[in-house]
């Protein structure tokens, strides 16, 4: 097959079925059907997440960014609105997440001289029956796109890199941090 070729495609391998599968997947029925997960039957705990990304760019983006130069206006300021939205709108943009009524949404950018990035953390916080983990990659996933748009004209081999997220707390899962 030459570069140009493309492979041909799979038959989409189905979901193993039973109990195991269904309490380790979620988000799929029985049957291999994806589903929203009925949160009903859980108690309310106390659920903070935390996510991370980074926009890396050249120099010159960097200092206009740095110095708010950009022609565009404040992008720090556009990123954590862009953010905070974003996480209160995870679930219409990933269809399985539960619509939440967040308690808390927080963007902060950080910028890196020395790597020419600006780190973006996000927290989102609820009591609720489901985690907030979606809504804290989401909001740091919007707020790198709200930076790459404001120095675009810059930069336009600026790169998102590394969304992830840090740490979760509360839900039957208990705690979770990312080994850095």
């Amino acid at each position: 097959m030459t570069d140009s070729e493309t492979p041909p495609a799979r038959k989409p391998r189905r979901p193993r079925s039973g109990a195991r599968l269904r309490h380790s997947v979620l988000h799929v029925d029985a049957r291999g059907r994806a589903r929203m997960v009925d949160v009903g039957g859980k108690r309310e705990t106390r659920r903070v997440a935390v996510a991370r990304g980074a926009l890396g760019m050249g120099k010159s983006a960097f200092d206009a960014l740095a110095q708010g130069k950009l022609a565009k206006g404040d992008a720090l300021a556009v990123a954590r609105l862009v953010g905070i939205q974003a996480a209160k709108r995870t679930s219409e943009i990933v269809p399985l997440c539960h619509p939440l009524v967040l308690e808390s949404v927080e963007v902060d950018v950080r910028l890196e001289a020395k790597r020419r990035e600006a780190v973006v953390t996000a927290t989102a916080r609820i009591t609720g029956k489901t985690g907030v983990e979606m809504e804290a990659l989401t909001a740091a996933a919007a707020a790198c796109l709200a930076l790459y748009d404001m120095i675009k004209a810059l930069d336009r081999s600026a790169e998102i890199r590394e969304i992830v997220l840090v740490e979760k707390t509360g839900g039957r899962s208990g705690a979770y941090r990312r080994r850095e």
